[in-house]
């Protein structure tokens, strides 16, 4: 018997023949091949989809004597000339100019004017604010998009499923496996660090897109989980053939998308959809040179190829960008302003940066929104660091928009909150609203085509398409469809991630079938975001759930927004109410508000103070009540009576008895500055790629690490926004000051060595200060031919020397770098300062560095011995031994922004030191010296522009001094209104809009044709279930992805078992059957007995 070549019980010739069939389909299609294997591997670029890596960031900067005059109503430009001659003629000002704007807005009245203006003594300016007609006067802003666009080679990219893209510059050198052909190698370029520090001013922030072929899971995510497909059509991701098979497109819905312009003849837009095509920069063209407006429209509205959400919307599109990545500020606002003549419905905002100071742009925002406008924009990429979102997306009124890649967890480049708008006195809003896919999301190319992109401000035009789609599902109910109730609509349905924070995914992923439900069904009402106060619930309301609250601490403030769906204006009827729960202890919480006296545009804010009442000093447990507030917006058309809505926001802490004092922190908060407004460097002069100090310095956004480490140590953290006169020191073991850029009051000074001395330890971290260097990494930028020097080093060393100065103690003004061990520990010391004073009998830690200062002004390296980098000290008092003062000269090993090395370990044995003066051999067995006492001490540098930003300062006469003291913030506590109720264990109800009806069920999806088509006939999905906790029909997105899987899959084992009984029969001898028998034998593989 000759045994056959191949049979199903030989699964190794199975397996291979299932390879050689799927190596096959990989030179058919590299697409099917990734759903299959789960791991984004880039095959031969043979296809027509193109993929890149798209780099795009952000920056702005002055221009030279030019301001924006804004007036308080909208004026002819012949009106505007007068009232501007008519205040400059009165100051005797004569070089000035109005500046023509050639765009389709001049022919309408306007509300702004740019003038160029030399006036070196400020007299003009202050003439044009002190006219009536005048709103602001604002110097004129020039934003830069250093976009970078690289075609990735034909080289594999194998990376596992659960590591996320990282957040790279796109010179950076592709991570790079095997090739693919076996002959081709990965090419790429990569850009040395150095450049010179008198360069052109770095395009700082990175925002829009980061485009990538492949997608993964965040990298703290490394355990193995269920595999997903990325879809080929982010329309389907979303289950948006649902809505158009019930007839709803994006038909009448006027969308504007401000990017880079659009060609009139794309293939991928319906003929006579592009309505409107208009250009605002200085360029004489209306088409796209770059292909990132082209990418943003197709996912709204391409109906081609790669579709879009809303492909019978009507487009308007603004070129605000020209090919060489500039624009201006005055060019958004009159495009801004066209938009409202325009009567856009929703305006879809791919860029963004850190200037949420720019006071015009911000204006104009508001007055967008007010004007019904939906205004979509993208968070920002400068993920995963908290602390970093961009502007306008992170204003109230606006739907900011963050990422995620399609296994469900928040993209590595998205970036988290909070807002850093309230610092240093309150606490940042809860930022972005919600998330969506944003990772290699495919779109329409610039000739046509598709390629997949990723970023925020893929995510961006995602969440416009879908808004777009949204509203023109419901027209019958335009009169209550606004930018707030889109919003509340969108945050209501959202569905929540698990394992991530309220900081990172807002109200969590956007679910478009429920938003439709809600909308179609939504009363008009006020909501609050976040919804409710839950401080003992982990992980998603970090970082208020990391630490409980107690008698004689800080009070915790939440930063809760309240959207209006009622009206574009309203208010809060008498005061909120505070009620606590009388069965859950209530009493033991107390509460204080502070409030917007007036909700306009859509929205306002809550700012709510929550601390232990006295009697609960030494009492542990879950304390629960409710705030209760009423919001009033004027009547609409025909109505007789003022709207109403009266929302609660329920509250559940812990409390515990008061620690001692030895655990007790106080963050210096106050003393901190950023950008914006000021130039204030970055710590670390290596990161010239991101010079600017823009995150807050809180312990919440870039010290989020340092924090974490602190808690996860037993010691209790709390936060100082206010000068040192106003806290009680006798509370604190240590006052933490790190990195701090602001001056010093003299009762300051005088109050923390009082407090010193009666036992209040302090840990100073500082950074860099030199002058010399100071004027040598200022920037020039070369478009607006302006000078920016920064208005302080890494820390403004003069200042912590003034602190320090009863103590005899200072720092110097060198500047050191280098690595070095203390102990078993790497240690890197990033661009720091070295002690010149330190009192005798104290401890002080040396270490040879390199003069990075010498470098930086010469160009060469010099080496440096015994810097001396740490002193401890315990001071003395004629009453006995006083605090303990540690000096540190570097903060970046606390810094997330730029940390190379961490040095938690060293923080916790400093505070072991400060609260129980028990200090390590490593620090104790140091020889004891004396410094010079020689040495010259940095001063304040000439000219300096500190004042105009410093709490501390102000400019008189051409010269800095000090401000008065300001008096310490005083709450008012809420008078207690007691309910005899209980609130329920889990806070976390999915929030509940007021509906007009039941929610109205979704047909399932119905026809067979080509999914390419758009409009008729989809095909049918899938897991359309009914969800018995929310009482609605929802998708389960994972099963649609995974039945294309299952069915390849399945044909391929039909394919083998036939081809293994076809060879089966070739290996018998020959045999003379009837020929339905043979026929029978070949399809069933076994031998039927002849009769």
């Amino acid at each position: 018997m000759v045994k056959p070549a191949m049979s199903v019980r030989n699964p190794r010739m199975v397996l291979l023949l299932l390879t050689a069939v799927l190596q096959l389909m990989q030179n058919a299609d590299c697409n099917l091949l990734e759903k299959v294997t789960q791991a984004s591997v880039k095959c031969n670029m043979t296809s027509s989809v193109p993929l890149h890596r798209i780099h795009a960031e952000f920056s702005s900067a002055i221009v030279d004597n030019e301001y924006i005059v804004s007036f308080n109503g909208y004026f002819k430009s012949s009106a505007r000339r007068r009232f501007i001659t008519a205040a400059l003629q009165e100051s005797g000002i004569s070089s000035w100019k109005i500046i023509p704007r050639i765009n389709p807005a001049n022919e309408h009245p306007s509300d702004f004017d740019v003038v160029m203006l030399k006036d070196q003594n400020g007299e003009g300016v202050e003439a044009l604010t002190d006219h009536p007609l005048v709103k602001t006067v604002t110097p004129h802003k020039k934003v830069t998009n250093a976009k970078v666009s690289t075609r990735l080679s034909c080289c594999c990219h194998v990376m596992s499923p659960a590591e996320d893209e990282p957040h790279s510059d796109s010179t950076s050198e592709p991570k790079t496996g095997s090739p693919c052909n076996g002959s081709r190698k990965c090419s790429g370029s990569s850009k040395d660090w150095t450049q010179s520090f008198h360069s052109s001013r770095p395009q700082n922030r990175n925002s829009l897109s980061l485009g990538a072929a492949y997608w993964h899971g965040p990298t703290r995510h490394r355990s193995r989980n269920l595999m997903r497909s990325v879809p080929k059509q982010i329309v389907s991701a979303l289950q948006s053939e649902i809505l158009w098979n019930m007839g709803f497109t994006g038909a009448g819905v006027r969308v504007a998308i401000f990017d880079t312009g659009l060609a009139s003849d794309h293939p991928h837009f319906k003929k006579g959809k592009v309505k409107d095509r208009s250009n605002w920069t200085n360029e004489k063209t209306l088409d796209d040179g770059l292909g990132h407006g082209t990418f943003v429209a197709g996912v709204i509205a391409s109906s081609q190829e790669c579709l879009g959400f809303a492909p019978d919307a009507d487009i308007f599109v603004f070129r605000v960008f020209t090919n060489n990545q500039v624009s201006y500020t005055s060019w958004f606002l009159d495009a801004f302003n066209y938009a409202i003549l325009k009567k856009i419905n929703v305006l879809n905002l791919s860029i963004g940066g850190p200037d949420f100071m720019d006071h015009p742009f911000v204006d104009k925002v508001w007055e967008l929104t007010a004007n019904k406008v939906i205004m979509v924009s993208a968070i920002g990429n400068d993920g995963p660091l908290y602390g970093t979102l961009n502007n306008p997306a992170d204003q109230m009124d606006v739907i900011g928009v963050g990422g995620i890649n399609f296994d469900h967890q928040i993209a590595r480049f998205s970036s988290r909150g909070m807002t850093t708008w309230e610092l240093p006195a309150g606490y940042g809003r809860m930022k972005p609203d919600i998330v969506t896919y944003g990772s290699a999301v495919r779109g329409s190319a610039l000739k046509g085509g598709c390629r997949s992109l990723s970023g925020t401000s893929v995510a961006s035009p995602v969440v416009a398409g879908a808004v777009t789609l949204l509203a023109s599902a419901v027209l019958d109910r335009a009169d209550v469809v606004n930018p707030a109730s889109m919003k509340q609509a969108l945050m209501a349905s959202a569905r929540r991630l698990p394992d991530f924070n309220m900081f990172e995914q807002g109200y969590g992923k956007l679910d478009l079938l429920r938003a439709y439900q809600t909308l179609t069904t939504y009363k008009p009402q006020a909501s609050l975001s976040p919804s409710y106060i839950d401080l003992t619930e982990c992980p998603y309301m970090w970082p208020y759930c990391t630490q409980p609250i107690y008698y004689g601490g800080m009070p915790v403030i939440v930063n809760v927004t309240i959207l209006n769906g009622m009206g574009v204006s309203g208010k809060i009827v008498d005061k909120p109410k505070w009620e606590p729960y009388t069965p859950q202890f209530g009493s033991h919480i107390e509460v204080a508000f502070s409030y917007s006296p007036v909700l306009w545009p859509w929205s306002g804010f809550l700012a709510v103070s929550v601390t232990v009442s006295k009697n609960a000093a030494t009492w542990e447990g879950i304390a629960q009540g409710q705030i209760t507030l009423t919001v009033e917006s004027p009547a609409e058309s025909e109505e007789k009576d003022v709207r109403q809505s009266t929302v609660k926001l329920p509250i559940r802490v812990k409390i515990i008895p008061t620690p001692p004092r030895s655990k007790r922190i106080l963050w210096d908060q106050y003393h901190n500055l950023r950008y914006p407004p000021g130039y204030f460097p970055r710590d670390n002069l290596r990161m010239k790629n991101d010079p600017l100090d823009w995150n807050g310095d809180h312990i919440h956004t870039n010290f989020k690490d340092m924090y974490q480490h602190l808690r996860s140590s037993g010691y209790f953290v709390e936060v100082l926004g206010s000068p040192f006169t106003c806290f009680d020191a006798s509370q604190y073991g240590t006052l933490l000051i790190v990195d701090a850029e602001e001056e010093y009051f003299p009762e300051e000074v005088t109050k923390l060595k009082r407090d010193i001395d009666q036992g209040l330890s302090v840990i100073v971290f500082a950074d860099w200060y030199n002058v010399s260097v100071m004027k040598k990494v200022k920037f020039y930028d070369e478009n607006t031919r302006q000078w920016w020097m920064p208005d302080t080093g890494g820390a403004n060393i003069p200042a912590i020397n003034d602190l320090l100065s009863p103590l005899g103690m200072a720092f110097s003004d060198q500047v050191y770098e280098g690595d070095y061990t203390v102990g078993d520990h790497d240690m890197y010391y990033a661009s720091g300062t070295s002690i010149a004073k330190f009192p005798d009998e104290g401890v002080l830690v040396l270490q040879s560095l390199k003069n990075q200062g010498y470098e930086v002004l010469k160009g060469d390296t010099k080496m440096t011995d015994s810097v001396p980098v740490l002193g401890l000290h315990q001071t003395k008092t004629p009453a006995g031994s006083g605090g303990r003062v540690v000096l540190y000269g570097d903060s970046n090993c606390l810094d997330t922004s730029h940390m190379q090395k961490d040095c938690f370990w060293m923080l916790s044995a400093l505070l072991e030191y400060t609260a129980y003066n028990t200090l390590l051999p490593i620090f104790s067995n140091q020889e004891k010296i004396s410094l010079s006492m020689a040495i010259d001490l940095p001063e304040r540098m000439e000219g300096n522009h500190l004042h105009r930003y410093s709490k501390v300062l102000e400019g008189h006469l051409g010269t800095a001094r000090h401000r008065p003291l300001p008096t310490c913030p005083h709450l008012v506590w809420a008078p207690p209104h007691p309910l005899n109720k209980s609130a329920p264990s889990n806070l976390y109800q999915h929030q509940k809009l007021m509906f007009i009806e039941l929610e109205p069920p979704l047909p399932p999806v119905k026809g067979k044709d080509n999914l390419l088509n758009p409009i008729v006939g989809i095909k049918d999905k899938p897991g359309f279930i009914a969800d018995p906790q929310y009482g609605g029909p929802h998708v389960v997105q994972d099963t649609s992805n995974v039945f294309p899987v299952l069915a390849f899959l399945s044909t391929g084992l039909v394919v083998l078992f036939l081809l293994n009984q076809y060879y089966r029969s070739r290996s018998r001898p020959k045999r003379k059957r009837p020929r339905p028998r043979k026929l029978q034998q070949l399809i069933y593989g076994a031998k039927v007995p002849g009769v």
